[in-house]
């Protein structure tokens, strides 16, 4: 029975350094001489035996995987067959040694076959073994005790089984109910037994059970890749993708292999060449794809230990490590290796396109949604033609003679709203070399791709299957560094092309109406008018220069200076161009690193800026870059500081710079705080609007004004009044503070505010003539949310504690303060620049650095230890990343001029965060 399964020779290394089944028999004999009838001893002797050498097996395929990190074939193999091995060894003493029978009965026989994974050969480090037991009748008591036995055995050693005892009845009843069941049984692969039995049982399997029911196993093969994709996020570019069962990875190439298996009765993909379904060149990409997210998938398994198969950021430094990957210039390691795996993944896409279109072709899959909607036939320009409710090619020939028809191709498909067929795409794929220099600069080829952004208002649609099928790099080479580029942070969900085709998506569905609810001013710009080439050109190439050692915009625009001419754009415009490229960071470091409440911020933004063209355009630009980011990057909060400074610079480049003054904000400040508390008497007016400094009129809105005039009515000395309101123009909670004033008390906020596990977002506070701080807070819950109203109290009690010395923040912070595992990979470098230009009375310190719970609490710790005055800081997160902004003062009210007080300023700043990041990863 042992010998059912033969030695295969496509290991990683010698089948026997992975099993010795001579030296294992040799000892299993000793053994189980030793043991005699006992079947406790028996299974105990076994047990010792077999964990001995399946540890040493694991670890021989092991090693030879670390030598040939990419070999990954030979090692699923090797981890299958050495599974092989121990299951026959099992299945022998339990059927020879503990059962044994002398004459068995016609219902005493017994198969075992490997199903699902198993079943194909095919097996991971940490992979399950999925067993049938195949018996003729209803189980007998001997076939109980032999299976019973011999899980036991497996269980002792710790392998993950999944088993199932049944007849060749029940199997088809039950396939017939289940298409998981279906599945496995399809991929059955006889390991010992009754072969008469396994021989009959497959007959039936097919007779029986798969022929004549091809359709409804495509179809419900086809909707649990739909759902299986939906509950991975629905992207192939997820940052931490799924390699097993995401969008792209092992299970949709598992699934085109089951269908074709189902509808042809290959055993290997390489027969999908023999029955048509796939060309050679695509049988090759299917390889290297499967070959190379097996071994992904090996090294999870290894590194982790545990049948995991999500790519977190931690594991894919590890694995990127693992298999070789070398950091380059201006990229590491791990941004390399996840590049080649974004690849692999769009490249699964594309077979399994390929691949459906062929089903429906042979009618074996349900024609598409959209052609039985739409019956009637749509008018297509000559030399396209509708087939299965695709786009083709009516003449193969004819198309090619012209090297601007690959374009005309995705204008027609936008025109027509029709999918692409793939024989199409095939043809543009095998023929991208038409795509040369002389076709880059032609006009028609240039008003064809112009027109694709512009014209038919969804262009998105055709810039993701131009840069699927490598047309979108082949007319822009320049464009071919960033396609399935990833940035190793936790800010940006997709790949660098992805991003920069979700930010054109979304300028798409603001023209065309879908957003003018949730972004009202970059609808109203639009619909003022602006130069729509310029703009979509510019989010084309904003982030065209990511991936290279130098300041991507910088590159960026560089490129730009080449590309855009050779898109057609004029000199004008080419300028226009290259300016959003350089700066498209600018308005959204503007808004949520500097603060907006500072003429002095609006001014040199207005400055930069210059015209309303160049305002118009970036704003609309900003916001559709920062939406690109992911699914929740844009909120409220940033929405409301874009919308500020927008208005703010518009209103100044039109009434004049000269008028953003600080003397004209703190004298309307005023007044509305008299208009809103008209009910006061003048003499708590007066008193309210005297006992304030200019800065705090300037820097806050009149509620906040308001707020604190309610609050410090009343206050004694020794009280601490806190007022917490649900900001929803802002998605967040907004928390003020009034109580008397000493040094520090910045910090002590910010440390109470991270004892509730607050995130600050902004915050002011300022000093009033009478010896209060009044300050103010914007502050989000762990998930970037304002707390909920019923939470308000606890919080306000939590900071009261704080505040008043019940709890010792610095103490009580330590044991939060603390880096989840997937996110210690990041390394994010520590920048801390002093401007004293940016503002009229204060120094601005930014302080550029990894971002943790405590982080804050440190720093204005820091800050005010050395007696440095912090007016406001503002506060912008990107992932694991923060910017810290901080406007102070020293402690004789001036700015930090002196470059000695800000290497020393900056030294403990350092120690402070360098100490804090031991901290939170210990």
């Amino acid at each position: 029975m042992k010998d059912a399964v033969s030695t295969p020779d496509n290991l990683i290394c010698p089948a026997r350094d992975i099993f010795d089944t001579a030296s294992v028999d040799a000892r299993l004999t000793e053994a189980l001489a030793s043991a005699g009838s006992d079947h406790m001893a028996v299974r105990k002797a076994v047990v010792s035996v077999l964990s001995q050498a399946l540890g040493h097996g694991r670890q021989v395929i092991a090693d030879a995987f670390a030598e040939h990190p990419f070999s990954a074939r030979p090692t699923v193999h090797a981890y299958s067959w050495l599974t092989d091995c121990v299951i026959l060894t099992a299945l022998d003493v339990a059927i020879n040694h503990m059962h044994p029978l002398a004459t068995p009965t016609n219902s005493e026989r017994i198969t075992v076959f490997a199903v699902g994974g198993y079943g194909r050969g095919e097996m991971a480090p940490q992979s399950d073994v999925d067993l049938l037991f195949l018996t003729p009748y209803k189980i007998t008591p001997w076939a109980e005790s032999v299976i019973e036995s011999m899980l036991y055995i497996l269980w002792d050693l710790k392998l993950k089984v999944g088993h199932s005892s049944r007849t060749i009845r029940d199997c088809l009843r039950l396939g017939a109910e289940d298409f998981t069941i279906r599945t496995a049984l399809l991929e059955n692969r006889f390991l010992a037994g009754d072969r008469q039995m396994a021989d009959h049982f497959r007959k039936r399997l097919w007779h029986e059970l798969f022929d004549g029911t091809e359709r409804e196993f495509i179809e419900a093969k086809l909707e649990e890749r739909d759902e299986r994709h939906r509950k991975q996020g629905g992207q192939r570019y997820m940052v931490e993708p799924n390699v097993k069962e995401g969008k792209g990875g092992l299970r949709d190439l598992q699934s085109l292999f089951w269908i074709a298996k189902y509808l042809h009765r290959v055993d290997s993909v390489a027969e999908l060449v023999d029955v048509g379904m796939f060309t050679a060149e695509e049988l090759d990409t299917f390889a290297k794809a499967e070959n190379f997210l097996w071994a992904v998938r090996c090294h999870i398994h290894l590194i982790t230990r545990r049948p995991t198969d999500q790519l977190t950021f931690d594991l894919q430094v590890e694995v990127a490590e693992r298999m070789g990957y070398c950091d380059t210039s201006g990229r590491r390691a791990v941004e390399v290796f996840m590049q080649d795996y974004f690849r692999h993944a769009t490249a699964v896409g594309d077979l399994t396109r390929i691949f459906l279109t062929k089903l429906e072709a042979a009618h074996v899959k349900s024609e598409p949604i959209l052609q039985r909607l739409f019956r009637r036939k749509r008018k297509l320009k000559d030399g396209y033609e509708e087939v299965h409710g695709r786009l083709a090619i009516t003449d193969d020939k004819q198309f090619l003679s012209d090297p601007l028809n690959i374009l005309r191709l995705f204008e027609e498909g936008l025109r027509t709203g029709l999918l692409i067929h793939p024989d199409a795409m095939r043809l543009v794929s095998a023929n991208i070399q038409l795509i040369d220099e002389d076709m880059r600069n032609d006009p028609g080829a240039q008003k064809l791709f112009l027109d694709l952004l512009l014209k038919h208002g969804n262009p998105e649609r055709a810039l993701r299957r131009m840069n699927e099928l490598d047309v979108l790099s082949a007319f822009i080479p320049e464009f071919e560094p960033i396609v399935a580029l990833m940035q190793f942070n936790m800010y940006h969900s997709y790949t660098v092309d992805e991003h920069t085709i979700q930010c054109i998506s979304n300028l798409a569905q603001i023209e065309r109406g879908e957003l003018v609810e949730d972004l009202p001013l970059s609808s109203s710009i639009l619909k003022e008018g602006v130069n729509r080439k310029v703009l979509y050109v510019a989010l084309l190439l904003h982030d065209i220069g990511k991936g290279r050692d130098e300041d991507h915009s910088i590159v960026g625009a560089q490129i730009a200076r080449k590309v855009a001419p050779r898109l057609g754009l004029k000199p004008k415009e080419v300028d226009t161009v290259e300016w959003l490229v350089r700066y498209h960071l600018l308005m959204s470091d503007m808004a949520q690193k500097r603060d907006i409440a500072d003429p002095r911020t609006v001014r040199d933004f207005a400055k930069a800026v210059q015209t309303k063209e160049r305002l118009d355009l970036l704003c609309v630009l900003t916001v559709c870059d920062i939406r690109g980011v992911g699914p929740n990057t844009w909120n409220n909060w940033k929405a409301s500081l874009i919308r500020a400074l927008y208005r703010q610079t518009r209103r100044a480049m039109e009434g004049g710079l000269e008028d953003l003054n600080r003397e004209q904000r703190g004298s309307d400040a005023k007044r509305n705080l008299r208009d809103a508390l008209s009910d006061w008497p003048a003499k708590d007016l007066k008193r309210e609007t005297a006992r304030h400094y200019p800065p705090y009129w300037q820097g806050l809105h009149v509620t906040a004004h308001v707020v604190f005039a309610r609050l410090l009515r009343d206050l004694d000395e020794n009280d601490i009044a806190i007022d917490l309101a649900i900001d929803e123009d802002r998605d967040a909670t907004r928390a003020c503070f009034a109580l008397a004033d000493h040094p520090g008390i910045f910090s002590r906020l910010a440390g109470a505010l991270a004892l509730v596990g607050a995130n600050v977002v902004d915050a002011r506070t300022y000093t009033s003539k009478d010896g209060f701080a009044t300050a103010a807070f914007w502050i989000q819950d762990a998930e970037g949310s304002p707390y909920e109203a019923e939470r308000l109290q606890r919080l306000r009690d939590m900071i009261r504690k704080t505040l008043k010395g019940d709890v010792v923040a610095g103490e009580a912070i330590r044991s939060r303060d603390k880096l989840k595992k997937r996110e210690r990979a990041f390394k994010v470098p520590t920048h801390i620049t002093f401007d004293n230009e940016g503002s009229e009375i204060y120094t601005i310190i930014e302080v550029d650095t990894r971002d943790r719970p405590g982080l804050l609490y440190d720093l204005t710790r820091t800050l005010a230890n050395a007696n440095v005055y912090i007016n406001s800081a503002v506060i912008a997160t990107y992932g694991e990343q923060v910017v810290d902004t901080f406007y102070v003062k020293d402690m004789f009210g001036l700015k930090f001029h002196s470059e000695a007080k800000q290497k020393a300023l900056e030294k403990k700043l350092r120690t402070a965060i360098d100490e804090g990041a031991v901290r939170a990863e210990t």
